[in-house]
């Protein structure tokens, strides 16, 4: 395989989680009874542009369908992150009913309706029917498409420049990062500004965060890498934000090269010097990463049968992508987690991939008063404890396995 941004072969090996199937993929009750296409989930490095990926199995259609099942508005830290966000760069853009803010990966809306409030203009881009239907439903006007170069020139010909553009959690989650990194250059005013947000590779690695590797993430992102791919096409980073959410963030912010004037912050200096100093450069530091997920597995799986051995029961939490990712590589069935509970409606009465766990309401934990609660997604940890906070009073526990195991 060559790397799908400088096309150098590829060598190196971060990690190898064997196989599974996509991990938005929850299955009905039809489905159940069918096959389910699993893929390999290996992902290698960049020796040349450091850019880490995912070895090419899946298709973008394959995970992105019309039932694509994950909604962002209902976390709400992850809403009061966002409407933070908006308010930052109206003030630090100085953004008013003149402008023109283009969300892609919109999703269901969660942060455009915070720039809807202020009236102003608004276009968000998202390709799953699900949740753009969602978005459309809070009157905020949606284009059903994947993004790239030939979108946003058919933007730029309806008069729909941006001012800014919003990109977060979709920059790791595109096949052809060029063409989608591209695709920014041409749809920003000669001023505009293009915010990305996305998990750090540093914190992935030096957390042992494996369960955030599946298939819809193409990429796993340095800074490094990331200001190599834009030069390439045409955008310049001037600044960066580290950020809390998804354990561990950052947020990137980038201008057209040729005529963007902001000048360029010491943050970008001081962040990839932080990188290099981190051995991200080199291969010895992507080595070694194998075992310490086998180790959280290992840890994860003895304690679920300890637990089965003594009689308890264990239920998990969030029916998230990661945690599928960890099922999978562990191998947990219905025996040792009898079931997750999840907010989304959408979810709910599914299958999660793979494992085929039942997905059911919070009502289930107040029926069943389970022994041990696991938070699979556990950046989510402290809003997640607090919503379930009624467990002490049967005594209950949360787990959580990532980066280690922990019961409390």
């Amino acid at each position: 395989m060559k790397c799908r941004h400088c096309h150098s072969e590829l060598t190196l090996s971060l990690i190898d989680l064997g196989s599974a199937p996509p991990s938005n993929a929850y299955l009905t009750s039809e489905t159940l009874h069918k096959p389910e296409k699993w893929f390999p989930l290996r992902v290698l490095v960049c020796g040349q542009c450091w850019l880490v990926q995912t070895e090419d199995f899946a298709q973008a259609d394959d995970l992105f369908d019309e039932d694509y099942a994950y909604f962002s508005a209902f976390s709400s830290s992850w809403l009061a992150h966002s409407e933070r966000y908006v308010t930052e760069m109206v003030q630090r853009f100085n953004l008013n009913q003149q402008s023109h803010v283009v969300e892609v990966a919109a999703n269901d809306g969660y942060l455009l309706q915070y720039v809807k409030e202020r009236s102003i203009p608004c276009t968000g881009i998202e390709p799953t029917a699900s949740t753009a239907k969602a978005a459309r439903a809070k009157g905020i006007d949606i284009i059903e498409e994947f993004f790239g170069v030939n979108l946003a020139k058919q933007l730029v010909t309806e008069g729909k420049h941006a001012d800014l553009t919003v990109a977060n959690n979709v920059l790791a989650h595109v096949p052809n990062i060029n063409d989608f990194v591209g695709g920014f250059t041409v749809l920003l005013k000669p001023s505009g500004v293009a915010t990305f947000e996305f998990p750090h590779l540093l914190n992935l690695i030096e957390l042992n965060q494996f369960d955030t590797i599946y298939h819809e993430h193409f990429s796993y992102l340095s800074l490094t890498a990331v200001q190599h791919i834009f030069a390439v096409n045409g955008l310049t980073v001037f600044d960066v934000q580290e950020l809390p959410t998804h354990g561990g963030s950052l947020r990137v912010f980038a201008q057209r090269t040729e005529t963007g004037s902001r000048v360029i912050s010491d943050q970008v200096h001081l962040l990839l010097q932080k990188e290099e100093r981190a051995g991200m450069l080199t291969r010895a530091y992507y080595t070694g990463f194998q075992g310490k997920a086998e180790k959280v597995k290992d840890d994860f799986v003895a304690f679920l049968i300890e637990a089965k051995r003594q009689g308890k029961s264990v239920a998990a939490y969030g029916a998230a992508a990661k945690g599928n990712t960890l099922m999978n590589f562990a191998g947990i069935r219905p025996d040792l987690i009898h079931y997750v509970v999840d907010k989304n409606p959408a979810k709910q009465g599914k299958f999660m991939p793979g494992s085929r766990i039942p997905i059911v309401d919070e009502q289930s934990l107040l029926n069943e008063h389970p022994d041990y609660v696991v938070i699979l997604p556990w950046n989510l940890s402290i809003e997640i404890r607090h919503q379930l906070a009624y467990m002490q009073g049967w005594g209950g526990k949360f787990v959580t396995a990532v980066p280690d195991l922990k019961i409390e």
